[in-house]
């Protein structure tokens, strides 16, 4: 019996972005989060409701048109491990390529590796740089790159990537205007305080 990877739920995909992980990376949001971390800003991603779907092979294909204009992918969302099984397939083909891996979770490293489950921990496995921890509105912190709170950590999982990389990034949050006037703003930082300056409504189905 041939198994087949299921498809991947995906809330949208960014095919180059400096704000999420070390150089230009390509980016796919998952959708789906049962952790629902308070104050999180990326709602609209909850959801487990059918979105856009893409098979393994859609992505991949997407990504080796970019990859001589990146350094990597990022998988986020939403929580990518609840779709362990696609991505980490999804991963491995990054990897074959030459491309990093970078993954984001709202859980632990800790927590993931005793659910001892082979997706997860094949997931695990093809990621350069894991950032994990849930978001706690309590604990926000946004002098480090690419996290929201304190709590939150780097776990470099290759040698890909060192602590060297985080010391000399910044976060920086990126802003798409099209040409409805609609926009999508994509990073890490404090959006409300981005609201007052710029006097947009940022709504909670932008990052």
């Amino acid at each position: 019996m041939i198994c087949k990877t299921p498809k991947l739920n995906v809330f949208k995909i960014l095919k180059k972005t400096s704000a999420e992980g070390p150089g230009q990376r390509f980016c796919i949001w998952v959708q789906g989060c049962s952790l629902k971390c308070s104050g999180c800003f990326a709602k609209a991603t909850w959801s487990h409701k059918e979105n856009i779907l893409y098979s393994v092979d859609e992505l991949f294909s997407l990504i080796e048109e970019m990859k001589n204009q990146i350094e990597g992918v990022t998988f986020l969302g939403g929580e990518p491990f609840e779709q362990a099984e696609a991505l980490s397939v999804l991963a491995g083909k990054v990897k074959s390529i030459g491309l990093s891996v970078v993954t984001f979770s709202g859980n632990t490293y800790e927590s993931l590796k005793v659910k001892g489950d082979m997706n997860i921990d094949s997931l695990l496995s093809n990621t350069d740089l894991l950032i994990d921890g849930p978001f706690v509105q309590e604990k926000i912190d946004y002098s480090r790159p690419w996290v929201g709170s304190s709590n939150q950590k780097y776990r470099f999982l290759t040698k890909r990537y060192s602590l060297k990389d985080i010391l000399m990034a910044h976060n920086k949050v990126e802003i798409r205007i099209n040409r409805n006037g609609s926009f999508f703003a994509n990073g890490m930082g404090d959006f409300r305080q981005l609201e007052d300056t710029l006097c947009l409504q940022v709504k909670e189905n932008n990052l």
